[in-house]
């Protein structure tokens, strides 16, 4: 994978790390893919909002919300995969909207076109978000271009709980890249990203670039992760890599 000496592996998680929520529109077409999914599986005219969603994955998000509405649990469970067939269905129908309402964070295009340069780091995403939307939110914001072909990550069609997620990524990449990895990392911007990178095995980086504080993001570490304030200074990211910016 080069000459260099060690092979990296860096994934990020997607909302709150590299793009953000604005306005009255704030991911429109991500929040109304959820609510299409409960009108035309339960008949539930609901929204996300009615739970505390950030740092879950959407299948959490799913079930959660629906038994906010009534629905039981095991009852939501169980229709799952007809609730996340009918959200791709709409975000794929609606891509061109997929924009509206989220932007860029501060110095993730740097970011991401430095570490594309470097031939022994591969990037991916792990997320909660199903892996058709992430990577829809991805080429609608010009970032799909940074990331390793063939894409690869760890996403909430995979499985509800984030640390299997990092297992997951990595495996994929490892049938990709021969020789495995010698350092891998995972960004994220809630405790629970903290949590999955270090029960995945990577190093947590944690941005405060989401509605978590530093103080947050710490006391859902072991003690290893390290917090930046965001991703902005892109040569002090990749010195923590053992790279030059």
């Amino acid at each position: 994978m080069g000459s260099e000496k060690k092979s990296i592996l860096v994934t990020f998680d997607v909302d709150g790390t590299l793009i953000q929520s604005i306005g009255s529109a704030s991911n429109g077409l991500h929040r109304r893919a959820f609510a299409h999914a409960f009108n035309q599986v339960f008949g539930v005219e609901g929204t996300i909002d009615a739970v505390q969603h950030h740092g879950q994955t959407d299948p959490l998000i799913l079930v959660n919300t629906l038994v906010h509405y009534g629905i039981p649990s095991d009852v939501a469970t169980e229709k799952l995969p007809d609730l996340k067939s009918k959200m791709i269905e709409y975000a794929q129908e609606h891509a061109k909207d997929i924009g509206e309402g989220l932007q860029v964070l501060p110095g993730v295009v740097s970011l991401l076109e430095s570490l594309s340069l470097k031939k022994n780091v591969a990037i991916g995403l792990v997320t909660g978000n199903l892996e058709d939307i992430a990577w829809l939110k991805m080429e609608g914001l010009g970032l799909r271009k940074y990331f390793t072909v063939p894409n690869f990550g760890g996403f909430g069609s995979d499985h509800t709980d984030r640390g299997q997620l990092v297992k997951i990524a990595a495996e994929r990449a490892e049938k990709q890249i021969a020789g495995g990895f010698n350092l891998r990392v995972h960004v994220g911007d809630t405790p629970n990203d903290i949590r999955a990178a270090e029960f995945g095995g990577a190093l947590a980086i944690g941005v405060c670039t989401g509605i978590f504080s530093k103080e947050d993001l710490e006391s859902a570490s072991t003690g290893k992760a390290v917090i930046l304030a965001g991703l902005a200074n892109d040569k002090a990211f990749m010195s923590l890599l053992g790279l030059e910016g």
